[in-house]
């Protein structure tokens, strides 16, 4: 019993502790399982009913921790179900008035160049966007160069490296260092088939890991600011990349208050990415936001590629009518924003 005793209450603290809002990693890091936790507690739940069937009263206080716990996890869990409420329309697609987005984290010490280029080659969509690239990943794209008239590339060894491949007209660029010097992200203007132009963010921001960045500040900073660069932006935008943050944390639904852009994932479902070589550890790390001039016509997430995350693609459309759900940022959120902006600034 003492066993179930300490994981009960090691997995009650671990459901309500990313409540507290700040940025040590070791917090956090418990924003990523929820179904893993939703599970586990169910679990534990069932073991103190089988157990100890008398329902002594530390039997009963523990039932109730574990219920209220599995409660908040399942509230939190079920926007990214089929049964959730989802944010954008699904409507067939479009080639003049759509974009097809192949976003993969490859990797970088990953060596199955081939794979990636044999899910471009099959896939064919219109953009590629590639992060954890360097040199030697530059070299061996060589073949997308064939494919793809326009192309970015931001070689580096430091696991931050981008490349991005599209056959749109390039017509604006903006190779951006946010907040970190070390860590590009994208601001490109793109020409659709139908002569329409949008914004597209493509970023991977630095996550939050004991030993290197023990604080999610930067991730959160970066995220944000490009959510308001977004929200201040009158063409049709789309957010992409491998975020280093779930869809359900605290962040991303600040960062949807912030930008009034919408997750196709919810009322989906989660659409898991990493890590694709532990089944149990999965959660949604890579990304797609949507303003509100698109709707969806589908969201897939690919075979592995050897990577630790699978590739994920979107096909957007634009529209004529509006009939996306978004959140809004009222004057606390907006704050929020500013001061986590504000903070990640500061420590660069």
């Amino acid at each position: 019993m003492l066993i179930l005793e300490i994981l009960s209450s090691f997995f009650i603290l671990a459901t309500f502790l990313p409540l507290v809002k700040w940025d040590y990693w070791w917090i956090r890091v418990f924003d990523y399982p929820r179904l893993q936790k939703l599970i586990i507690n169910l679990l534990l739940l069932a073991a103190w009913l089988y157990l100890d069937p008398d329902l002594s009263n530390k039997t009963l206080s523990y039932i109730f921790g574990l219920v209220l716990a599995s409660l908040f996890l399942a509230k939190k869990v079920y926007p990214f179900t089929p049964f959730g409420k989802k944010m954008i329309n699904r409507v067939a697609y479009n080639i003049d008035s759509g974009i097809h987005v192949l976003v993969a984290n490859i990797y970088q010490l990953n060596e199955k160049y081939d794979k990636i280029i044999k899910l471009v080659k099959r896939k064919s969509p219109d953009v590629v966007f590639m992060v954890e690239t360097n040199k030697e990943w530059e070299k061996q794209m060589k073949p997308l160069e064939e494919k793809y008239k326009y192309h970015v590339k931001i070689p580096l060894e430091n696991t931050y490296g981008l490349l991005f491949y599209t056959n749109l007209e390039i017509v604006r660029k903006e190779i951006q260092y946010l907040i970190d010097p070390e860590i590009p992200s994208l601001e490109l203007d793109l020409l659709l088939r139908n002569g329409k132009k949008i914004t597209l963010y493509a970023i991977h921001p630095t996550p939050p890991v004991p030993g290197q960045n023990t604080l999610s500040t930067e991730r959160d900073a970066e995220i944000l600011m490009v959510g308001k660069k977004s929200k201040n932006n009158p063409l049709p935008s789309i957010v992409l990349g491998d975020l280093n943050d779930v869809a359900w944390s605290y962040t991303t639904e600040l960062f949807l208050k912030v930008s009034e852009m919408a997750d196709p994932r919810r009322g989906r479902g989660m659409y898991n990415t990493f890590h694709a070589k532990i089944p149990v550890f999965r959660w949604p790390l890579d990304h797609f936001f949507l303003s509100k001039h698109f709707a969806l016509s589908s969201l897939k997430v690919h075979s592995g590629v050897g990577s630790d995350h699978f590739p994920i693609s979107i096909k957007a459309v634009l529209t004529q009518t509006n009939d996306t759900d978004t959140l809004e940022a009222d004057g606390d959120d907006k704050k929020e924003a500013r001061q986590k902006i504000a903070s990640g600034l500061a420590m660069n």
